[in-house]
């Protein structure tokens, strides 16, 4: 029960992940989405978006990889603030 939004989120990143292109990221929530976002940063949130962070760099490396690096800069910023965030077709 308590892991349900936890896992809400994750299906939530996975979607982005999987097609990140032509999709934008809307912040937003209140106190409960905030305390719910400092207890994710705390246990997963902070080596996620470092890992999305890592990708990015990498991919930036070439001319190529550019607009992969973008899409996982927008990751790497989902994965350190999840809760209260909807995800939006272009």
């Amino acid at each position: 029960i308590i892991g349900i939004p936890f896992g809400i989120q994750a299906f939530k990143m996975a979607g982005l992940t999987l097609t990140p292109f032509g999709k934008t990221v809307q912040y937003g929530g209140g106190v409960g989405s905030a305390l719910a976002n400092i207890l994710w940063v705390v246990m997963v949130g902070w080596w996620m978006a470092l890992g999305y962070l890592g990708a990015g760099v990498l991919n930036c490396i070439t001319i190529i990889g550019i607009p992969f690096g973008i899409q996982s800069f927008k990751m790497a910023k989902l994965a350190l603030w999840p809760f209260g965030a909807q995800i939006y077709s272009l």
